[in-house]
């Protein structure tokens, strides 16, 4: 049985892949991190299904290029539309197959899905242009061709959210693409494949394979058919990813982990600030720009640890699809484990457990509780490792040289996060900062024209507005001479 019902919607379990629907000959399984129930028994790709989707882009790519712009925003203003007609069914599919808040998605998460198609289709009629300039007379013409298969490999935290960031730029530039979705969360982008191609995508424009990083994923970087490679996910993955590019000396773009530290100055609204410091728990910890390294200034420290305690102590956990949950669980056995993991390490080599400090007994299943560590040693696992779950660590500092030093103290440099009552102050500590998104006095604010990455190890390249055309694209410059002209 290739097709389940869940959440009002048919769910195709196979891959899609030249307009069509291709089962394998093995199955993993879907698992709702809610009950542990299985939700699908989901078709195991590898080497031959990728090269199946990659060979039915390739031939699609031509006429999907030739398209041009308007032609192509036309078909992916109607998939944005069939996104909003099916908002409320793909929420509660989301939620059912990664556990996040329902209501997050109902009012941010999968709006912000369409908005993504649009946003890049309407950038890419409206506003990818480069006003010609001349040298010696000559005219500068800047244009963004396709450049081909686009691979996108894309995490399960916000899985149809994250997979149209890419989906949306790349079909817009005229690339045609093969996704491989995370294996903990495959069913909305095998429902978004249907409403592909019933918005008039063109077979092959838009394919989805299933499956493991170790099989799908792995074939799909090494395959010489493939232009451009767009990752999100953990650091030994991209690694992994860029050797397998290498060969073929595929472009990458990689949006990688973060340890983002949350800066309180002693000036600070200290209600903002522990407001924002809870803030940093949304989706369970499972947010990869997360600033979850508060760093306190010491003349606050006591302050701000109790009201930060007290307000993450009035969280509510529970059924993410229920209105008033506001953490729900973590998305699998296997990371549920990998961060009490981490906080035992730290509670063993001397760490403080503040509060939390392992699962909720009274869930049970795959609910963490909010934790807070203190007291850690400089430069120990907890403060410098991505945890990406339910777990802050505080320090203080004295001065605002040493909080520079304490955020810039990781291979990360994904965000940060500085709450300041002194403009002049926040612009000389963000000045200072390694991070490829501050936030001053807020937290998760983001415009899809203004570049998103990470510095360090958090990434290579820049995404949103042009800078995701200057990837998914080849930039060309056509120069033309004043002379040589016969009319």
């Amino acid at each position: 049985m290739h097709q389940v019902q869940l959440a009002g919607l048919t769910v195709d379990t196979r891959h899609a892949i030249g307009g069509e629907r291709l089962a394998s000959a093995e199955t993993f399984d879907s698992i709702s991190p809610i009950d542990g129930s299985i939700l699908a028994h989901v078709s195991r790709g590898g080497a031959a299904e990728v090269d199946a989707a990659v060979q039915a882009a390739r031939a699609a790519f031509p006429a999907w290029r030739d398209l041009g712009p308007e032609g192509r925003g036309e078909l992916l203003h109607r998939l944005a539309d069939l996104v909003e007609a099916n908002l409320e069914p793909l929420a509660n599919l989301e939620t059912l197959d990664n556990g996040s808040l329902l209501r997050s998605h109902l009012r941010g998460v999968m709006p912000r899905v369409a908005m993504n198609i649009r946003f890049f289709a309407d950038w890419a009629m409206n506003r990818l242009h480069h006003e010609v300039w001349q040298t010696r007379g000559h005219d500068n013409n800047v244009s963004w061709d396709p450049s081909g298969v686009a691979a996108l490999i894309t995490p399960w935290n916000a899985p149809l959210m994250l997979a149209t960031w890419k989906i949306g730029p790349a079909l817009a530039a005229g690339d045609t693409v093969v996704l491989k979705p995370a294996e903990w969360t495959p069913l909305t982008a095998s429902v978004f494949a249907d409403l592909a191609n019933e918005a008039g995508i063109p077979a092959g424009v838009f394919n989805v394979v299933q499956g493991f990083g170790a099989e799908a994923g792995a074939a799909l970087v090494a395959h010489p058919g493939i232009a451009r490679i767009s990752f999100t996910g953990s650091v030994p993955t991209a690694k992994a990813i860029a050797r397998a590019a290498a060969d073929n000396l595929t472009p990458v773009s990689f949006e990688l982990g973060g340890k983002s530290p949350l800066i309180v100055a002693d000036d600070a609204d200290l209600d903002l600030a522990v407001g924002l410091a809870v803030e940093q728990y949304d989706n369970a910890g499972q947010v990869c720009l997360s600033g979850t390294r508060l760093l306190v200034h010491e003349a606050v420290a006591e302050r701000f640890a109790e009201a930060f305690a007290a307000r993450a102590a009035a969280l509510r956990q529970g059924d993410p699809r229920e209105e008033e949950t506001q953490i729900g669980p973590q998305i699998h056995r296997v990371h549920l484990d990998r961060v009490d993991g981490f906080v035992q390490r730290a509670r063993e080599s001397g760490a403080r457990i503040a509060f939390g400090g392992g699962p909720n007994e009274e869930l049970g299943g795959l609910y963490y509780r909010p934790t807070l560590v203190v007291d850690a040693a400089p430069d120990s696992e907890i403060l410098t490792a991505e945890v990406f779950g339910p777990v802050l660590a505080m320090q203080t500092f004295s001065t605002d040289e040493e909080a520079v030093e304490l955020a810039n103290g990781t291979e990360f440099g994904l965000a940060a996060v500085v709450v300041c009552g002194d403009r002049a102050r926040a612009e000389r500590l963000t000045k200072n900062l390694v991070a490829g998104t501050i936030w001053v006095n807020c937290f998760f604010v983001r415009d899809l024209a203004a570049p998103f990455g990470g510095s360090k190890k958090s990434g290579i390249g820049r995404e949103g507005g042009t800078w995701s055309f200057d990837f998914y694209a080849d930039v060309k410059n056509t120069v033309y001479a004043p002379t040589g002209w016969k009319e």
